[in-house]
């Protein structure tokens, strides 16, 4: 069986506080996922797709429920397509890949979407772990 990554698409890079700032990261990933479906449309059947797995290493404020999930909804993809979010730090994207290639290579399904999303301007202001127990 032979395996292929057919297209790669994804957002500009942003600053903190940048142009990217005001959207939240599964409308970050929707706009990506869209634009896959969009580009490959002439071969792509969007019931044929049997997951989208992102990596997202904050996951904390909105990111912190199952965002690929979210995503896929918010493109449009139909409501069979599952969704999965990994986590592994700074290698979530990569592993979010990973983990879609040796699907298919198990025989899992045939289609995904993988990639990662994070809006770091976005994340909610965290502070250091208290020394005492509620301490100010």
């Amino acid at each position: 069986m032979n395996e292929y990554i057919v297209d790669a698409v994804r957002t500009p890079i942003g600053k903190f506080n940048g142009a990217l700032s005001s959207i939240r990261p599964d409308d970050l990933a929707a706009v990506v996922i869209k634009k896959l479906v969009e580009r490959n449309g002439s071969w792509l059947n969007v019931g044929q797709i049997e997951e989208v797995v992102l990596g997202a290493a904050n996951q904390s404020g909105e990111d912190n429920r199952n965002v690929a999930r979210m995503a896929a909804l918010l493109a449009g993809l139909p409501i069979e397509v599952s969704g999965v979010t990994v986590n592994r730090l700074c290698a979530s994207g990569l592993q979010a890949i990973a983990d879609a290639a040796r699907a298919i290579h198990c025989g899992d399904g045939s289609v995904y979407i993988a990639g990662g999303v994070e809006s770091m301007t976005r994340a909610p202001y965290v502070l250091s772990k208290a020394e005492d127990a509620f301490g100010r």
